[in-house]
This record gives structure tokens, C-alpha cells and sequence, in this order.
């Protein structure tokens, strides 16, 4: 008789993936990390409206919830897109926020409820290397340059930090995006080794990538080395 076939062991990013939004929080927000710690609220510090911050993975949002951060994208990206050689294509956007991995933190004004801000991330390998990926960050005008957008990208260092083997934050930039690219070099990312360079193409040709892709290491990795930026 063949033996049966055993299971290989599920590795953490699985595990992570798996936990429910409220135990994702617990686990890998710790209130006493040295990272950016888990909060619920948040104040402008301009107008002194007061907004909720939540979790959700993209398979507990709401039909209208997913299309506000579409709407979102739309709003502050969709140019940029436009100029790239990738062009801006809704439902392929569209199908890519759906993806049952990626969690979602949402900015909602209190008492209305709508949102007005948002980040994606999802614990995934890259080329083989374990990362938290930040899919989208995006805030509506008013809510941009008050130290929300800092916030935001703070916890995905904060899950990286507790998510062992991970050992740094990953995101992909256009490279028309300048506003996003200071913002991101700001908090410490960098080019990343497997970022594209330009080269030669037949003919005498030359590819240019129209985006970067950046990390932040966040942590040594298991040979004591930080993990791999230009």
C-alpha cells in the first residue's frame, strides 16, 4: 500500500494569512513593540475631526467600502498609471484589491463612516524572500501631509517587525509618482536589489522601467546581515 502523503508544515506567512482580522492585531501589533503600536482612532491634527481605524481582509469589506478605495486610487494615481507602459485598466485593478489575501487598514471619518483612506499590505514571499508588500496607500487631499500617511506605513512595519522570518517592507513606486517617492525615502526606503534597471533590447533598443520597486529593512535577517537594499 502507498504511503499517504503528509502535509509539509505551514510556515508562518501561511499561519499569518490565516488568522482573523482580530487575532492578526493581537499578534503582530503588540502594544509594547517598538514599532508603531495598533490604534483604533485617529485625530486631525488641523481640523480636529476625529476618524476610526479599522482592519479588514478583502474578503470581509463591503461592496461599497472596496469601491471607495477604488475611488480612491482613481483619484490619486490613476495619471501616473495612464503614463506607465502598465495604462490604467479598472477591472485588472479591481481584481487585484480582491485578492483574499490582502488586508486592508481603513481611515472612515467618525459619525459618517465614509473612508477616507486607506492602506493595503499582505505577508507574501518576493522573488523567495518573505516580506510584508504594501499593495496602495492612499489619503484624500485634506488628509495628506498630517502624519497619517506615516501612521499607516508604521504598521506595516510593526507586522513585519513581529512576523518572523520576515525582515523588511516592500512596495512598488512609479517613478512619476516624485511626491511618493520623497515620502517613502523619507521614512527610510530604499531600491531594492530586484528593482528593474534599464537594458538593452533587440534592435538597439533600451528598456526603461517607469516604476521602482523600494524596501526598508525593519530587522536582521537570520545570518545577522540586513536585508538586501541598494
Amino acid at each position: 500500500m502507498k504511503p499517504k502523503r503528509q502535509r509539509a508544515p505551514t510556515g508562518p506567512l501561511e499561519l499569518a494569512n490565516r488568522k482573523t482580522d482580530e487575532q492578526f492585531i493581537a499578534d503582530y501589533f503588540p502594544s509594547k513593540s517598538d514599532e508603531t503600536p495598533w490604534v483604533a482612532a485617529w485625530i486631525h491634527p488641523r481640523t480636529g475631526v476625529e476618524y476610526t481605524i479599522s482592519l479588514a481582509q478583502s474578503g470581509r469589506l463591503s461592496e461599497d467600502d472596496l469601491m471607495a478605495c477604488f475611488q480612491l486610487v482613481e483619484l490619486t494615481s490613476r495619471k501616473d498609471y495612464e503614463k506607465s507602459a502598465a495604462k490604467w485598466h479598472p477591472d485588472k485593478k479591481l481584481k487585484e484589491m480582491r485578492s483574499p489575501e490582502l488586508r486592508y487598514i481603513l481611515v472612515k471619518e467618525k459619525g459618517t463612516e465614509t473612508i477616507r483612506g486607506f492602506t493595503s499590505f499582505m505577508p507574501t514571499y518576493e522573488e523567495g524572500q518573505p516580506v510584508i508588500y504594501c499593495y496602495e496607500i492612499h489619503l484624500q487631499p485634506d488628509l495628506q501631509r498630517t502624519g497619517l500617511g506615516t501612521l499607516l506605513m508604521g504598521f506595516h512595519s510593526n507586522v513585519a517587525s513581529n512576523l518572523p522570518p520576515i525582515t523588511k517592507v516592500m512596495l512598488t513606486c512609479f517613478l512619476s509618482n516624485q511626491r511618493g517617492l520623497d515620502f517613502y525615502r523619507k521614512l527610510g526606503f530604499e531600491k531594492d536589489d530586484i528593482s528593474p534597471s534599464p537594458r538593452k533590447l533587440r534592435h538597439g533598443k533600451v528598456f526603461t522601467p517607469d516604476y521602482v520597486i523600494m524596501s526598508k529593512p525593519v530587522r536582521s535577517s537570520p545570518a545577522g546581515e540586513m536585508s538586501s537594499v541598494e
